[in-house]
């Protein structure tokens, strides 16, 4: 994928304004994971506990669909305490840094009320390019 950002919107910190996928590749449109556990419940720990579970689910499915951390081009991230999640930048970064390593997706993070699996602080959706 090729980064699209624009100098005329400022530079983007841990994010990309903009990826662009190659013709003729495979759309993986990963729905939105939680940090579940094998039996279905939310694993007990904190934001950053479950946003690396989370980030590593999504993962999980890019890789079994052939792809790998740097084909994901969007990302949307659902939290449901943005002051937790603020509070926590550092460590998440090392998480992210495990998982994707310098690689930056186009994002969103959004601030929720409540999410559907009881417990979850964190939720996170993918899209994801990959070679036909």
């Amino acid at each position: 994928m090729r980064i699209v950002n624009p100098e005329s919107l400022g530079e983007p910190r841990g994010w990309s304004h903009g990826m662009l996928a190659p013709a003729g590749g495979r759309v993986l449109f990963v729905a939105g994971q939680t940090a579940r556990g094998p039996d279905g419940g939310i694993v007990p720990g904190g934001f950053v506990s479950q946003f690396d579970l989370a980030l590593g689910r999504v993962l999980r499915v890019v890789r079994e669909a052939g792809g790998e951390p740097r084909d994901v081009g969007r990302m949307t991230v659902y939290v449901t305490d943005l002051a937790a999640y603020r509070g926590s930048l550092a460590s998440l970064g090392e998480a992210w840094r495990r998982h994707m390593g310098r690689h930056y997706p186009a994002m969103a993070l959004v601030e929720v009320q409540g999410l559907v699996d009881e417990g979850a602080l964190v939720e996170i959706e993918a899209t994801a390019v990959l070679n036909p």
